[in-house]
Parts: structure tokens; C-alpha cells; sequence
């Protein structure tokens, strides 16, 4: 069997850190996901060692080149013997490394009393604050092994992450600063706000019978892994067709960029034809739907539908874009008039929004709409997030509009989006176009990696 050992360069100075807290992040493509899942191999010898590693969903554990996937090849070469049923990996010592997913807030107390000697977050900024802090709590050990912990992630300007490493990040520029990737600091928490500083024994003097955290923040990106650019040298050209926001933060590293009002979507970038193609592989009409009238002095959402096909070509063409206000009544009367209207080889998809109401709507569309072709997905993510997959083919030039009077409120809420008064007709093109491509089922997890 081959040596099992880290890439030089940051891969080996995150597994090399002394830190109680090691984060290793950047950019997408940098080895992080491998890295949390070497660390542990080094206490496999310490039979009351225990890891586990977390992503957000049990699904993020099991996709295929997920963490799981990758682990079967990694652990089973060292002597583990994997159990799917519980996601752990018991090997000849009596060692174990688990998988974990908390889901939902709640789901931290699930682990209320385990003792973590080895505690990894795999792309941290998908879980809460509070989630963090309370499994740092269960970051314990029995064993001849330091308890200590190690995480994941790609900038997120929004997350709480991107203020935990500020110290390493340039204020200007949003990128990691090279000089500071790799050293420590030290925090304490005093009346729930958290002090920082260089100086560990300065520290503890300032705030007597605390016990100060050591915190490193390891910068990496996608040229840092040379053995994922041997193996697939086109993965580099795949981030710098991302969307705008999405290229700064994974190609490049930068925690400040935000979507601001002309990021997410630019005028420019849809072109007007005069038709779509009479061919087509595919055609949905998807729908945001805002049944109440709204409170009086506050502005009213549309109810909006709009259609969307796909040539052979694989271009996209927004044909129509339907936008009103009304009761619930008019609301599934209008659905049932554009559906006749489209006829039957264009698909519906709805929306589904969270909890048991949200469901009963959609399925009572749905029997609306008998006879048609139906698709329903859960709302989950944020709106950006949903949007990221359209804006990015309508950024290379694969979306284009066919003239209508509605073009110019259509790329007037587009060119605001996210900060502008409305976000409907956003919703309904990217319910459509998500129908039509697969997306969320089909999630970029190498994105993560």
C-alpha cells in the first residue's frame, strides 16, 4: 500500500497545526474534504480514540464523491471495517471514526453527553454558530488523545464564519492573507462576546480562571492541489465559468464579495430574439406563487409564471413571463388558463413551500392540474443560492428572452435582484430552469471539495 501523506504546501500545514481549532479553507478544489478525513488516521493505535465528522445532511455524507464515498477507499486500506447502517469505520484497535449530520438546530442535542475525541466540520459554514459551540462542548476525551477540532470551508461573507477568521482575511481585498495562513491566536469567551489575541498567557491573565482556545485559519485553493489538477486539469476552467460572486469566492478566495444588486444578474447578458426555435427538447413553465393580498401600505408580491425551454443546442429561451395579482381563487384559475394555453407537452413546476401547508397547496394544484405534466420541489436555500445555477448559463451567454412587453419589468427585477422590492419573477424563471436542468437534485458536491 502506498504512503498515505499530505500534499505540501497548506494541506500539510493544516494537518501539521498544534491549534485546538484548525480551519482549512479559501477556495474550492484545495484537498479540505481529504484533509478532515487523514487527520484521524494518526490515533487509529488508541482504542477509546472516537471521531466525528459532520456535514450539514445525511444525504451530503452519502452522495456519490462524498465524504463517505471517499472514506470507504481511505479507511478500508488502513484495516477499518465500515458499518452504512450507524456511517462509522471500527478498525483492529478498537478506534472509531463516525459520520454526523445536524440537519436541524435541534439535531446538536442528539449529541448531548458523547465525548468527540476528533471533531471535524466539513464546510463549516453551512452549520450555525450555536451548533458549533455546543459540539465544541462535547470536543472531550478518555483517551491518550488531545480532544481537538478541524474544519472545512469555502467564503461565505454572510456566514458567522467569515468574522471568526477575519485576523486572516485582508479587509480590503476580502482574500486570505499569506503571511498570517497558518498562525494562531487565541479566544476566550467573556459575557457572550468572544475575546481575541496573539498572546495566549496575556490573555488568560486579563480574564483569571478561563482557559483560552488556540484558532489557526489555513488559505488554500484549487492551484494547491496538484494532484487534483493531474487528474482533472479542466476542474480550474469549470470554477471560472461560475457566476460572478460564486467565481470570486471559489476560484479565487474572497470573503467580502457579496451579491449586491447587478452581481447576481446583468441586463447584458440576456439578448432579445424574436423567437424561440420551433424544435425544442423541453419546455416547463415554472411558478412562484403569492396567493395573499398583502397588508394595506405594503407592497403586494405577484403570483408569476414563466416559461422556459431548451433547444439541442442546449440554450435556454425565457418565452413569456405572466405576472398578476389576486385571491387564491384567481390565482388557480389563472394556472389552469396558462396551462390549457401552453398545452400539454410544456411541464408545471410548483413550488413547495416548507411545512404542512405548503404541502396541501401544492398537492391541491396539482389535482388542479390533472393531466398535465407535474413537478414539485421543496424551497430550500436561500433565494441567491436558487438563482446561482440560471445566472450562471445567462453569464456565458446560453439564455436568451423572446420579445414580449414583459422584457423590460422582467430584466428590471432581474438587474435588481437580491436587493430589489420584488424577487417573483426571479423565483418562477429559476423554478422553471431548475426543472428543466435537475437542479437541486443534481448538486455540484465537487464545488465543496
Amino acid at each position: 500500500m502506498d504512503a498515505i501523506k499530505p500534499q505540501a504546501g497548506p494541506q500539510e500545514l493544516f494537518l501539521s497545526s498544534a491549534a485546538d481549532i484548525a480551519i482549512y479553507g479559501g477556495a474550492a478544489g484545495g484537498g479540505k474534504s481529504f484533509a478532515l478525513l487523514m487527520e484521524p488516521l494518526r490515533h487509529l493505535h488508541d482504542s477509546e480514540f472516537r471521531a466525528v465528522i459532520f456535514r450539514r445532511t445525511v444525504k451530503q455524507v452519502r452522495n456519490e464523491g462524498g465524504l463517505w464515498d471517499t472514506a470507504s477507499g481511505l479507511y478500508g486500506d488502513m484495516g477499518g471495517t465500515a458499518r452504512e447502517s450507524t456511517l462509522s469505520w471500527r478498525f483492529p484497535a478498537g478506534s472509531i471514526i463516525s459520520f454526523g449530520h445536524l440537519e436541524h438546530e435541534k439535531n446538536k442535542f442528539d449529541w448531548q453527553g458523547a465525548q468527540i475525541s476528533y471533531l471535524g466540520f466539513d464546510e463549516l459554514t453551512h452549520f450555525s454558530q450555536s451548533q458549533f459551540f455546543y459540539l465544541l462542548s462535547r470536543n472531550r476525551s478518555l483517551s491518550g488523545s488531545r480532544p481537538y477540532v478541524r474544519a472545512s470551508c469555502n467564503p461565505d461573507a454572510d456566514s458567522w464564519v467569515a468574522e471568526f477568521v477575519r485576523w486572516w482575511i485582508s479587509p480590503k481585498t476580502g482574500y486570505p492573507r499569506p503571511e498570517r495562513s497558518g498562525r494562531l491566536r487565541w479566544f476566550i469567551r467573556h459575557e457572550d462576546s468572544l475575546k481575541w489575541s496573539g498572546d495566549r498567557h496575556k490573555l488568560e491573565a486579563r480574564y483569571p480562571g478561563q482557559v483560552a482556545k488556540s484558532v489557526t485559519f489555513v488559505a488554500a485553493n484549487v492551484e494547491d492541489n496538484r494532484i487534483l489538477m493531474k487528474k482533472d486539469p479542466g476542474y480550474k476552467a469549470n470554477l471560472a465559468t461560475l457566476a460572478t460572486v460564486d467565481r470570486e469566492r471559489l476560484l479565487r478566495g474572497n470573503w467580502k464579495i457579496r451579491p449586491d444588486a447587478g452581481v447576481v444578474f446583468r441586463r447584458s447578458w440576456f439578448p432579445i430574439v424574436a423567437a424561440a426555435p420551433a424544435r425544442q427538447r423541453h419546455c416547463i413553465r415554472g411558478w412562484d406563487l403569492a396567493s395573499c393580498r398583502g397588508e394595506p401600505g405594503q407592497p403586494r408580491d405577484w403570483t408569476v409564471g414563466a416559461k422556459v425551454s431548451c433547444d439541442d443546442r442546449g440554450v435556454f429561451y425565457v418565452e413569456h413571463v405572466e405576472r398578476f395579482q389576486g385571491s387564491p381563487h384567481e390565482v388557480e384559475k389563472s394556472l389552469r388558463t396558462l396551462a390549457e394555453q401552453d398545452g400539454r407537452r410544456v411541464g408545471v413546476a410548483l413550488p413547495q413551500d416548507p411545512g404542512q401547508a405548503g404541502k396541501s397547496q401544492t398537492q391541491s394544484l396539482a389535482r388542479l392540474l390533472a393531466g398535465y405534466r407535474i413537478s414539485t420541489q421543496p424551497v430550500t436555500g436561500s433565494k441567491y443560492v436558487r438563482a446561482k445555477p440560471f445566472a450562471g448559463q445567462a453569464e456565458v451567454g446560453n439564455v436568451l428572452l423572446v420579445a414580449g412587453p414583459w422584457n423590460e419589468a422582467f430584466l428590471s427585477e432581474l438587474e435588481g435582484f437580491p436587493g430589489g422590492l420584488h424577487d417573483d419573477q426571479v423565483d418562477a424563471v429559476c423554478e422553471a430552469f431548475n426543472g428543466l436542468t435537475g437542479y437541486p437534485q443534481k448538486r455540484q458536491q465537487d464545488m465543496d471539495a
